[in-house]
Parts: structure tokens; C-alpha cells; sequence
């Protein structure tokens, strides 16, 4: 690790120029300028719902969201959802540019009226949801400030705990001192305002499993059960134990559990559902029920 009191000097040019080779592991995924760089459209099936994504954790709050509203009934809320993977290019295609112009994951398309409508941005999307089915969003005007107060929180925490320290952590090229130290106390912060609050309350916004624990919970549940970054340890997260009880608490969700594996393709394959169109997909679908040539 570099040392603070002496590191590696670096004199920024006049102007930025963009050296692809220096971006470290995830270097490819990115791009400085927006626009497609190939065509290439999208795939369309049955569901009034079309997902394109990738089971990163804003990934995973959409699924996650999509199987608790059928587990509810809403047969609206069927869906297909597609695999973007976005260390090929697949979020630089026109098709999905089209979607979301920000070329990130994950991105919806809802396909059950005369004009598809385009959402994007993870939380917009929960939020989307939430008001067209009814559901994971309180009604009363206090709750629902409340609920939403703490899905933005999570929205604006997510470049601190990925960006920030998932990245100089564990992807950057180098270990630096400065910018781990700088990130890792705002990951412990973060930790710390989820534990306190939960700590007072069962879920984050109150009584009530909202779109709020949905947002939080595929990044936090990542630190605090999954070992996301190999972290753990260095961040002490069986500490917050308020924390880890709600981890848990929804963890054991059925719906949580399934939307866990949609477009996931790291892990065990039993946990691998690298599209979904039908529930059954689930039970005949995953990487391991599948043949060589299948996959």
C-alpha cells in the first residue's frame, strides 16, 4: 500500500485524456463520451415488462422488486428479463442506449399500453413500480416521505460503497491509501446510519418491507452476509448488528431469493437464472439444470 506521507506523485495535464489501458479491472465498462457505439436492438418477449440487466445490486433491486409484486398477484407485473453484459459492451448498444441514454443497468420497458414507456435509473424504477402496481409504498404522506427520504439515501450512497470503496478496495490497479481510508470511512458511515435505524425500527422506513429495504438491501446484504470485495473483516460488518438482523430478516424472503438469480452469471449455477420468461425458469433454468450446449 502506498504510503500517505509519501505517494506516488501524480501532475494532472492541462486537459484529461481518456487512457483506456489505465482503468484497472472494469476499465471496458465505461466510456467518457454517452451514444452507442454499435446498433444493434434490443430482443422483445410476451411480458408487458421488458428488463435489461445484469445482476449487479442496482440489478437485483428490480428483480427483487418484480418477484415480490407477482408473489402479491399483480399479473402485470410478469416480465422477461434479459441479460446485459456489460464487460462485452452490451449497455453501448443502440437498442439499449434507446432505453436508457445513460448506457447503465439496469433498464425497463414497459410494453402494456399503446406507447412503451421507457424507465431508468434503479430507483426510478422501484419508484415506477411501486405506484403503478400499488404496492411497497405507503400511502400516508409521513410514511411515504419517510420511505422515499431513505431510497434516495441508498441512491446517493451507492457511488460511495461501490465507486468509492468497492473500487479503490478491490478493482483499483494499485492499493492507495488515501483513497481507501477516505471511502471506507463513508462505507462505515453508511453501515452505521442503517444499524442506528435499524435499531429503532424493523424495517427502514418503519413497520412496513418497502421500496426503500428493496433499494438498500442488495448492497448492504452484499457487505454485510456476502463478503462483497472481500471486505468483511477490514470493515467489521458483524459489528452492526441491527444491520445484519434486517440482512437476514429479508434474506429469508422467497421472492428475494428467486430475484437474487435472475441475470446473475457469477457463483454457484444453481444460483445462475441468466434470463427469465417464465417462474418456471426457475426450477428448470439455472446453470446447473442446463446442458453444455444450452448454456
Amino acid at each position: 500500500m502506498t504510503s500517505s506521507s509519501n505517494p506516488t506523485p501524480y501532475d494532472p495535464p492541462p486537459i484529461w485524456v481518456w487512457d483506456q489501458a489505465s482503468g484497472g479491472r472494469f476499465a471496458n465498462i465505461n466510456r467518457p463520451i454517452a451514444g452507442p457505439t454499435h446498433e444493434k436492438e434490443l430482443p422483445r418477449g410476451q411480458h408487458p415488462l421488458q428488463l435489461y440487466s445484469l445482476a449487479t445490486p442496482n440489478g437485483v433491486k428490480v428483480t427483487i422488486m418484480l418477484e415480490e409484486l407477482l408473489a402479491l398477484g399483480h399479473k402485470g407485473a410478469e416480465y422477461d428479463a434479459w441479460l446485459i453484459r456489460i464487460t462485452e459492451g452490451d449497455q453501448f448498444s443502440s437498442g439499449f442506449v434507446s432505453v436508457n441514454p445513460n448506457s447503465k443497468i439496469p433498464a425497463l420497458l414497459d410494453c402494456s399500453g399503446p406507447t412503451p414507456i421507457r424507465v431508468f435509473e434503479s430507483g426510478c424504477i422501484l419508484l415506477y413500480l411501486a405506484e403503478k402496481f400499488g404496492a411497497f409504498l405507503p400511502e400516508d404522506p409521513v410514511k411515504r416521505t419517510e420511505c422515499l427520504s431513505w431510497l434516495f439515501w441508498q441512491m446517493g450512497s451507492a457511488p460511495y460503497l461501490g465507486g468509492g470503496f468497492g473500487h479503490f478496495y478491490a478493482y483499483a490497479p494499485s492499493k492507495m491509501e488515501y483513497p481507501i481510508n477516505r471511502f471506507t470511512m463513508e462505507a462505515k458511515r453508511l453501515l452505521d446510519v442503517l444499524d442506528q435505524q435499524l435499531a429503532q425500527t424493523a424495517f427502514l422506513a418503519g413497520d412496513d418491507y418497502t421500496i426503500a429495504d428493496i433499494a438498500c438491501w442488495p448492497w448492504f446484504a452484499n457487505l454485510l452476509l456476502y463478503n462483497q470485495y472481500s471486505a468483511a473483516e477490514f470493515l467489521q460488518v458483524e459489528t452492526y448488528l441491527n444491520a445484519m438482523r434486517w440482512a437476514k430478516d429479508i434474506q429469508s424472503r422467497p421472492a428475494v431469493l428467486r430475484g437474487r438469480k435472475v441475470n446473475r452469471v457469477v457463483g454457484p449455477e444453481e444460483d445462475q437464472l441468466h434470463e427469465r420468461h417464465d417462474t418456471s425458469d426457475f426450477d428448470t433454468k439455472t446453470q446447473d439444470k442446463l446442458t453444455p450446449k444450452e448454456q
